[in-house]
């Protein structure tokens, strides 16, 4: 990875256990293997987030799964159906991915790149009202 790490980030995924830490890993680098100008930051005091012109993803780890929350307004294309949960909020939805599961790294990087292209289009919010 050529980007910026952000310490903190690093400090969240180095806390969870090894199969987390990997997944996190994973979409770190997708997310910015999808465009070199994402920045990392913490929010709501811990959280990763991935940010760029507008939020990106965001990273939870919860007990037996880590959620990938995808800020797009729920206007992004699945066709790969990688999409868990949220298919209705009008905020983020979900890619959860559980122990042993790999992930689907064209399909979310597709999505990545598609929120981005957003961002710099003003925001899934500004988009969603002119359709």
């Amino acid at each position: 990875m050529t980007s910026v790490v952000e310490p903190r980030v690093d400090a969240y995924i180095d806390a969870l256990p090894a199969w987390q830490q990997a997944i996190c890993r994973e979409v770190r680098e997708l997310v910015h293997a999808a465009d070199p100008e994402v920045v990392e930051t913490i929010k709501r005091t811990r959280q990763p987030y991935f940010v760029l012109q507008g939020n990106i993803c965001a990273l939870l780890a919860a007990k037996d799964h880590v959620n990938v929350f995808v800020y797009d307004g729920g206007i992004v294309p699945d066709p790969d159906g990688i999409i868990t949960a949220g298919h209705g909020n009008k905020t983020a939805r979900t890619v959860a991915f559980r122990e042993g599961e790999r992930i689907n790294a064209p399909a979310l990087t597709a999505m990545f790149r598609q929120i981005i292209a957003n961002n710099r289009a003003g925001g899934w919010r500004k988009l969603k009202a002119s359709r």
